[in-house]
């Protein structure tokens, strides 16, 4: 006995998989730099505004002796445990040593999603 085409055993058809929504698909990866702050006004869904950074040279350092926080010039991204090459580019990242006036200091939050760089004192 001969099956149909695209039939199951059962005499099911086999549907065909849906392609993927606007609001499914992936955004585009977005790298701070160091450099000149500039930042960039996301719409999202609901009207809702998203502050992206693209590139920076200030940082919310906080001294975990004396608990306060400094905003300070970052001289140079040191180190990124993730990937090395992304130091070599000078991208801040989480995790990231990064070189402030005051010393070293590793980067806490995601840069890229929160329109700022937050950053603990470690040296």
């Amino acid at each position: 006995m001969a099956t149909k085409k695209g039939r199951k055993i059962s005499g099911g058809r086999y549907r065909t998989e849906r392609k993927k929504k606007k609001s499914e698909l992936p955004g585009k990866p977005r790298m701070v730099r160091l450099g000149k702050e500039k930042k960039k006004l996301l719409r999202r869904r609901g009207g809702r505004l998203d502050v992206v950074l693209l590139s920076t040279d200030k940082a919310n350092v906080v001294d975990p002796k004396t608990k306060k926080a400094r905003v300070v010039k970052i001289k140079n991204v040191l180190e990124v445990p993730s990937n090395q090459f992304l130091a070599r580019r000078n991208i801040l990242c989480k995790g990231a040593i990064i070189e402030t006036e005051i010393g070293k200091a590793r980067i806490t939050n995601r840069p890229s999603q929160e329109g700022c760089v937050n950053a603990v004192l470690i040296s």
